[in-house]
């Protein structure tokens, strides 16, 4: 990989397109077979949130899905930054991707026949997805800088790895809610499993130099875990970002365990409708992934990434109290759009400070407060939503949300300083 110094960094970055990091083959085989599989991924997302609440009637039982599901992250993410600091990447991604085809092909077969799929098969195969992603993640997050030779595209190909996201979340929910309406769940999640073919043939396909040596792996696993953790809480910014998103992660994003109440309950519009809110947070996420991907030019990124942390929930206020589905729908695209910004600005952000022999166990932090703080967020928000309503539960979340981002802008000065 190319060394440079932030100073070039910055005298470099005019000339990254939005698109440039695609010039990498290994990136591109990435993107394309990542892109697919993100998209079966939200299909299956969107018919298992619908299948759960057809069994139930219950928000209480969506959040307490989520909440067995990402459980197995809160105390595993960080064993899995250590893994991906130790085995090679690709080989990692490799073992849990399998892993994941397997379950949703399970997933699917269970759901084939009427009556035999329960709310308890649904929850153990999410446990066990949640198992695979405390190692998926961390890797698949510290590969991005493997995958571009030259750092002065590690943002561009941050935020095209966010327009992978946002892309898919555009289709696949779409997709995935026209074919849950038309031939049932079942067909959502053998999908997603046929989707994974095509990452797993990317990994196979890539190529990448012989990598020397890292001490590191010699190293005791307590002992590398514990180095992530320090590195984390005594670096001022990163630790700033990573309350920021940790906060963000356990109460703004609730709101998406709550949609299939908010679409039946509150909007009255059923499958079709929960496709076409989860459509337009997509939507909005994906003009933002591919605004930010082209910004490599502009040099106040730490801006963006506070009016990211603060539009996204102030916008969850208003799509709490939405009077009907136009306006709630706009202001999810407004919220995608945000949450992009925030994501994307502060996954670059941390990329670009850490050290690579740190890359994984900083990331596996980082993504912690992506997954491990799930099971909180999501058990809060569906006893909140339980005892005083969809409506209030979105709102209060977000609300805290919007309090805590500011917070932390104002006390933390050296991320506010912070330019590259």
């Amino acid at each position: 990989m190319t060394e440079v110094t932030p100073e070039a960094i910055v005298a470099e970055r005019d000339r990254i397109g939005t698109f440039g990091a695609l010039q990498f083959r290994n990136f591109r085989l990435w993107f394309i077979g990542q892109t697919l599989s993100m998209m079966g991924t939200w299909m299956q997302s969107v018919a298992q949130g619908y299948v759960v609440f057809q069994l139930t009637n219950s928000e209480f039982a969506l959040g307490a899905v989520t909440f067995a599901g990402s459980l197995p992250t809160l105390f595993l993410m960080l064993f899995g930054g250590v893994a991906a600091d130790r085995i090679p990447k690709r080989r990692l991604l490799l073992m849990t991707q399998t892993t994941m085809m397997v379950l949703a092909f399970i997933l699917a077969g269970l759901a084939v026949k009427p009556g035999v799929l329960q709310v308890w098969h649904v929850a153990v195969l999410a446990v066990l997805l949640g198992l695979a992603t405390s190692f998926d993640a961390p890797a698949r997050q510290a590969m991005a800088v493997e995958m571009v030779e030259d750092r002065r595209y590690l943002m561009n190909a941050i935020a095209l790895n966010s327009t992978i996201f946002n892309m898919a979340r555009v289709v696949g929910p779409a997709v995935g809610g026209v074919v849950l309406a038309a031939v049932g769940a079942a067909w959502c999640f053998g999908l997603n499993g046929l989707s994974f073919v095509a990452v797993l043939a990317a990994l196979l396909m890539m190529h990448f130099p012989t990598a020397p040596a890292i001490t590191v792996r010699a190293a005791p696993v307590m002992s590398q875990l514990r180095e992530g953790i320090d590195y984390v809480w005594q670096n001022v910014p990163v630790r700033a970002i990573i309350i920021i998103v940790c906060v963000s992660s356990i109460f703004a994003a609730s709101y998406s365990v709550l949609l299939p109440a908010y679409a039946q309950d509150v909007m009255n519009v059923g499958a079709v409708g929960l496709g076409a809110l989860n459509v337009a947070v997509g939507v909005g996420a994906l003009v933002g992934s591919l605004v930010v991907a082209s910004m490599a030019h502009f040099g106040h990124k730490i801006f963006v990434l506070a009016v990211g942390a603060i539009v996204s929930p102030a916008a969850l206020v208003f799509f709490a109290g939405a009077p009907g589905m136009p306006f709630a729908l706009a202001c999810l695209v407004v919220v995608g759009l945000a949450i992009v910004a925030q994501n994307a600005m502060a996954n670059t952000t941390i990329q670009m400070l850490v050290p690579d022999d740190l890359r994984g166990r900083v990331m596996a932090v980082y993504m912690l407060t992506f997954f491990g703080t799930v099971p909180f967020g999501a058990l809060q928000a569906g006893v909140l939503a339980q005892a005083f309503g969809t409506r209030i539960a979105i709102g209060v979340d977000a609300g805290i949300t919007v309090l805590v981002a500011a917070l932390v802008f104002l006390t933390a000065p050296a991320l506010r300083k912070l330019e590259y």
